[in-house]
């Protein structure tokens, strides 16, 4: 666990982190509110169910549509104001003919696209999947500050230093991949406002 946590700082990196969770809180509401009153582009979320046998019957692999969010860089938010890792990203497009030397990866996105295809989405919908919930609790945020994340943490995780919520959208060490979040979101936010006009 971090220094700043142990014993008498614990209580104080407890407190700080909260403030800075509020903090935030307050500005991911206002976030939302400006993208839904900009009528911002947003990107469906969805989850791959395997196919099942119904009754003999084989029935394919389908997105099943869980939600929906605007991408900010590497974070995806939703409506309620809550923040997801970006995961993959396909659209519900019919794949057209593959060429000759086609790759493992390339294949598995093309199913990917055929499966979209033909789930429940408009034609074209880009649609992400396993995208990942970000922890915004101020005991987690307290925690990881100075940390080394685990090995599946992901590279994308939130982190609280000296009462400010930071992204790390880079965890190498060394890695200049570190921003705070409320400046990080407003940059995120323009750049997409503006693609949208």
């Amino acid at each position: 666990m971090n220094e700043g946590l142990t014993a008498g700082g614990s209580a104080d990196a407890l407190e700080v982190a909260r403030r800075a969770v509020s903090a935030l809180e307050t500005e991911l509401r206002a976030t939302v509110v400006r993208l839904v009153a900009a009528g911002a582009h947003d990107e469906a979320l969805g989850e791959l169910v395997t196919g099942r046998r119904v009754f003999g019957w084989g029935r394919g692999p389908v997105i099943r549509p869980v939600g929906r969010a605007w991408r900010v860089g590497v974070l995806l938010l939703d409506r309620e104001g809550r923040l997801y890792r970006v995961g993959e990203v396909t659209r519900a497009v019919e794949p057209g003919r593959a060429a000759v030397n086609r790759s493992p990866a390339g294949e598995a996105r093309r199913e990917l696209r055929r499966i979209a295809s033909r789930s429940p989405f408009p034609p074209g919908e880009a649609i992400n999947l396993g995208w990942q919930p970000l922890d915004t609790a101020a005991e987690s945020l307290a925690s990881a500050a100075g940390e080394a994340p685990g090995p599946d943490a992901g590279a994308v995780r939130l982190e609280c230093r000296d009462g400010v919520v930071m992204l790390r959208w880079d965890s190498a060490p060394g890695a200049l991949g570190v921003a705070p979040l409320a400046r990080y979101l407003h940059d995120r936010v323009e750049l997409l406002l503006d693609g949208d006009r």
